[in-house]
């Protein structure tokens, strides 16, 4: 039996709420399900609330009301919080993707979390509802 995730896209306002939300989605009030990209990456693989066999939907509702609370400011925001103590090899990479959220271009954060969770899960396991 195929267990099904809700999130609930009217509730996420930024990337931390977002890290609230799936959490209870997975995990129930207070859960954990990540509070970084890698971290949600790594949870998605199974074993951190989602079942080992991997038999599982995440329907995320509201979805367009999450796209804009995770969109360019969002991204831009994320990204100026890594500024500060990304390695000196990384610096350039993140300046030039800060100045593209900054000015409304390139993905933004809801387009990394649908794609890491696209590349991490089964086809057709994320419903954008």
């Amino acid at each position: 039996m195929t267990v099904t995730y809700v999130i609930d896209g009217s509730r996420v306002t930024g990337l931390d709420r977002f890290w609230d939300v799936v959490g209870e989605a997975v995990n129930g009030p207070g859960g954990y399900f990540g509070r970084g990209l890698d971290a949600f990456a790594d949870c998605l693989s199974g074993g951190f609330g989602t079942p080992e066999d991997g038999d599982f939907a995440i329907e995320w509702r509201h979805h367009t009301e999450s796209a804009r609370a995770l969109g360019h400011e969002e991204t831009a925001r994320r990204l100026e919080g890594l500024l500060p103590r990304v390695h000196a090899t990384n610096r350039e990479r993140i300046e030039r993707e800060l100045a593209r959220a900054r000015a409304g271009r390139g993905p933004t954060l809801f387009d990394e979390l649908v794609g890491i969770i696209t590349d991490r899960t089964a086809p057709g396991t994320l419903r954008l509802l």
